[in-house]
């Protein structure tokens, strides 16, 4: 799909530099990337590519009508974005202060540094020294994860369904590293109920 026509049905105003690097990871996304290995159809593949232009030059962009026009389910649709990401070789960063003043949740921008430092710490401690180099904890996720566990530590109400979906991430690798993160840092993130389970 043509991105001037896909920006026109998203409803968003016109932005060359946008258009520019959404056909830029278009072209790219054809060169390196088989999508339809992935399930993942040309209408999609240029909607992900404009929603990835839009989070690098930082331009809101409209994920619920991303995903309807892509005609993919949330988690479909979030796992692909993930893919295409990765496929492009393209690193997101999720800042702790942004995710808290997004979610009006700031009073717990340091729990959740200190429990990020605290599991990167532990992590790195069991691993073989090869695998230390390669560890790598500047994936969304992670920082996804600790201010979960330290929104529901503190009881602060947040939904998760929104953290996932900015975070660009499937709710089993969200689950798996929730899991991990408990286990290894329950002092900081451990609620009672789960200690007597």
């Amino acid at each position: 799909m043509e991105m001037k026509a896909l920006e026109r049905r998203l409803g968003m105003a016109a932005d060359r530099e946008v258009l520019r690097k959404a056909e830029e990871l278009l072209h790219l996304c054809r060169m390196e990337f088989d999508a339809a290995a992935f399930g993942i159809g040309d209408v999609c593949r240029s909607v992900l590519c404009f929603e990835i232009a839009c989070s690098m030059m930082q331009v809101p962009f409209d994920r619920q009508k991303g995903i309807k026009l892509s005609g993919l389910s949330d988690k479909a649709y979030n796992r692909s974005l993930t893919t295409v990401q990765n496929a492009l070789g393209i690193r997101t960063s999720l800042n702790v202060r942004e995710l808290a003043v997004q979610f009006g949740c700031v009073r717990l921008i340091q729990a959740v540094q200190r429990v990020l430092a605290a599991y990167k710490e532990r992590v790195l401690a069991t691993l073989p020294e090869a695998r230390r180099r390669s560890a790598d904890f500047d994936r969304p996720v992670f920082t996804s994860v600790a201010f979960y566990l330290c929104a529901r530590k503190q009881k602060a109400s947040i939904d998760k369904a929104k953290l996932m979906e900015v975070s660009s991430t499937s709710d089993p690798e969200f689950s798996n590293v929730a899991a991990s993160m408990t286990d290894i840092c329950f002092d900081l993130v451990g609620v009672e109920k789960e200690k007597s389970e």
